[in-house]
């Protein structure tokens, strides 16, 4: 499937690149006129894949985050979310509500709930050393 239209950017995993991605996301949705709560679930779940990156792919330092968001025919929406970190060991633990490798008092391990619970599929794949990638999609439902 071709997408209709594609955008990729990169950016340092730092705290203030979350709300570019957020508002570059919510830019180049804009032209498949996404509903308010479409569009803000899909800025949630896009807000906390950026923030693993920052919080847990680069802990000893800054890497580059990678973001493409693709436009397909009949509504769909792709968002890739990538970084060349450190990886997970365990995606289906990690991908577990609660479960968090940061501070248990400042991280609630939820990320990965709140992504599934916005979007329609979220596939996780990644390797220690090597870095993560999250795929989100989602349809927007036609205005009417």
């Amino acid at each position: 499937m071709k997408a209709q239209n594609l955008v990729r950017c990169a950016f340092y995993s730092r705290g203030v690149n979350e709300a570019f991605a957020r508002g570059m996301l919510a830019a180049f949705l804009a032209q498949a006129d996404p509903t308010v709560p479409q569009l803000a679930d899909i800025k949630t779940a896009v807000s906390e894949a950026v923030t693993n990156c920052i919080v847990h792919a680069y802990p000893n330092g800054v890497g580059l985050v990678r973001l493409t968001a693709a436009l397909y025919e009949g509504g769909l929406v792709r968002i890739t979310v990538a970084d060349k970190g450190v990886g997970i060991p365990d995606v289906e633990q990690a991908m577990q509500p609660l479960f968090t490798t940061g501070n248990p008092e400042e991280r609630a391990g939820l990320g990965f709930a709140v992504m599934q619970s916005f979007m329609d599929t979220v596939k996780v794949s990644s390797a220690p050393g090597r870095g993560t990638r999250v795929v989100l999609t989602k349809r927007l439902s036609p205005r009417g």
